[in-house]
């Protein structure tokens, strides 16, 4: 079966393609162990970064890495920045014109939120989804597995109409 998610660019003598972050995931994931990096800081609900007493850019390490980048996907648009690979972001803005059943954008949205996680090498599993809904959206959390075997949940949210 052919690869959803091809590898595309020049190759060094290492096999690691030239240009994305999952290309450096991949080769680290066929050497050994997938590397949980770093990241900065990012408050979701304020949209700022944090910053440390001294004004930098506070850090996070492996696992709240991880977590950042999950959050930070699933508030991305799909194809809308050009920074990123096409298989980053969500696209739940495609629900709107669909005027699907409550059922039926249930099950989209946990297909579209389980796809956008599981791009990232360090996810294992995408589970346990709940789901409120309001007038016109939808609010969902979901608990999100790395590879690691830890545990975290992750909240989100859609608007339908």
């Amino acid at each position: 079966m052919p690869n959803l998610f091809p590898v595309v660019g020049a190759s060094s003598g290492t096999g690691v393609g030239v240009g994305t972050r999952t290309e450096a995931f991949l080769a680290a994931g066929k050497k050994g162990a997938i590397p949980f990096g770093r990241s900065p800081k990012f408050d979701h609900s304020v949209g700022e970064f944090v910053t440390t007493p001294t004004g930098k850019i506070a850090e996070c390490v492996g696992t709240e890495a991880w977590l950042e980048w999950c959050q930070k996907a699933l508030r991305s648009r799909r194809y809308t920045h050009l920074v990123y690979s096409r298989a980053y972001g969500q696209e739940y803005d495609d629900l709107i014109a669909r005027h699907l059943s409550r059922q039926a954008n249930e099950m989209e949205i946990l297909r579209m939120t389980t796809e956008t996680v599981k791009v990232d090498p360090r996810t294992a599993d995408v589970r346990h989804f709940t789901f409120n809904w309001e007038k016109e959206g939808c609010s969902f959390q979901c608990e999100i597995v790395n590879i690691r075997g830890e545990q975290k949940n992750i909240k989100g949210s859609v608007v339908i109409n």
